[in-house]
């Protein structure tokens, strides 16, 4: 009887504490109950960390045309090149390091993909906490604007407006930034109607705070959690897009370069059995979205814990 009783105090003790555990700690507990989360962590940060370093770590840089070689030219993996080093992962078709390019290009894919997500992010929650705490007239029509938005495929507004504008890294982030800010701002914009609602909101209004006070200080903060998952997805999105307007030819030109060109640039060679110079740059942009992904769907149910199993 009183090892029963133990037990159910046990338990009861439990159950506040793991309800009153952080995001962060739920977070850090996945490093010993979900093996699937750790290696996506443990992947992307390793794949961010190679590319951070990656003017250290590899043998040339191979967009300096003093270091590239066309002799080198299509060497197969392992081979060694007329600088004397040894190309694991092989040269492309003009006889940059692979290995090398592929840094390079995650680099400039991680930024794009990145910042085009934090720029979209904060354009759409600027407008989905407008048209939450206007309401009326003006709720609808952002509304009307984001739903057409949507409703269009995004490939097609994005190849719309690089060509347009022309390619390069600027360009590539403002077309992304187009066509990913409605998204942010239907999310923020249906949890913002919650909050507003609620009884702290009533308590700023009648302290006499300014609304944008409101907004910005009090709902926010509150709306935030949806907004880090949609980011994680979106930037995995804004990657794979890229690197799908580059293969295509429309994004990023041959002197910045990123996963995409180097797919493109390999893509001739397939037939001719040079499958490396395309398949291996393909293979680090499946990584690294898959890695986003997987942290991705830990964070969502870190930040909704009624979602973990």
């Amino acid at each position: 009887m009183s090892q029963t009783k133990t037990s159910v105090n046990t338990t009861a003790a439990q159950a506040p504490a793991a309800a009153q555990e952080g995001p962060w700690r739920r977070f850090a507990r996945t490093f010993v109950e979900d093996k699937v989360a750790v290696f996506g962590l443990s992947l992307l940060l390793l794949i961010v960390a190679m590319a951070l370093l990656a003017p250290w770590i590899t043998p040339q840089n191979p967009y300096d045309l003093a270091s590239v070689d066309l002799l080198d030219s299509r060497i197969e993996p392992g081979g060694q090149t007329m600088a004397g080093f040894t190309a694991w992962l092989g040269t492309d078709g003009v006889g940059r390091d692979l290995y090398s390019a592929i840094l390079y290009g995650l680099r400039i894919s991680l930024m794009v993909g990145i910042v085009s997500g934090l720029i979209a992010a904060t354009v759409g929650m600027c407008v989905g906490l407008m048209a939450a705490y206007a309401g009326g007239k003006v709720d609808a029509i952002i509304m009307r604007i984001v739903d057409l938005q949507l409703s269009i495929p995004t490939i097609l507004i994005a190849l719309i407006l690089v060509a347009a504008l022309g390619k390069g890294v600027d360009k590539i982030i403002f077309a992304l930034v187009v066509v990913q800010w409605a998204y942010y701002a239907r999310t923020v914009r249906g949890t913002a109607l919650v909050e507003r609602n609620k009884e702290y909101v009533e308590a700023a209004q009648s302290l006499g705070l300014s609304q944008s006070r409101v907004m910005f200080r009090h709902i926010l903060p509150n709306c935030l959690a949806p907004v880090i998952v949609v980011l994680t997805v979106q930037t995995a999105y804004a990657i794979s897009l890229e690197a799908t307007l580059s293969f295509l030819g429309v994004g990023l030109p041959q002197t910045e370069p990123s996963l995409g060109v180097l797919i493109a640039n390999g893509f001739q060679y397939l037939i001719s059995g040079r499958y490396w110079i395309s398949v291996l740059p393909g293979v680090a942009l499946l990584l690294t979205i898959v890695s986003i992904n997987l942290v991705g769907d830990r964070i969502r149910d870190v930040l909704n814990p009624r979602l973990e199993k």
